[in-house]
């Protein structure tokens, strides 16, 4: 029950964090250049409103990538509270060069993307606010 509360009280603060627009992206916070998964988080919310049109303005990959991330947070969030298992290894498929072949081009087409990005490709740079103008906007 303890591992249950720990997982809901982390999806609360990250839920809060969220609401409260904090940038939480180190290099978009702190150098003010946009991360190649700048926008996920964002096109995803608006992937989950029905908004594909803004969801692929935001990141050109959110159809790929999102899916990805929930199914990783949401297995990794199940195997936690679920507690340790004794014969517990990786699954065979995930530990395959297949799946590090996909891995690898998932991340080449991120990198890609982000790259594109910077020469104004897929509606330019994703926008971000630094930690410090978030700062001085949302608490004075």
């Amino acid at each position: 029950m303890r591992r249950a509360a720990v997982v809901l009280a982390l999806g609360g603060l990250f839920a809060l964090i969220y609401l409260e627009h904090v940038p939480i992206c180190p290099m978009a916070s702190v150098l003010g250049v946009p991360c190649p998964g700048c926008g996920l988080t964002r096109a995803t919310v608006a992937l989950m409103r029905g908004d594909l049109r803004e969801a692929l303005h935001l990141h050109p990959l959110v159809w790929l990538i999102s899916p990805i991330f929930g199914w990783a947070v949401a297995s990794a969030a199940y195997g936690f509270v679920r507690g340790p298992r004794a014969n517990a290894s990786l699954k065979p498929w995930l530990d395959s060069r297949w799946m590090t072949a996909l891995a690898f081009g998932v991340l080449a087409l991120t990198l890609g993307v982000w790259g594109a990005r910077f020469c104004g490709y897929f509606g330019g740079p994703a926008p971000v606010e630094t930690l410090s103008h978030w700062a001085r906007t949302h608490l004075h």
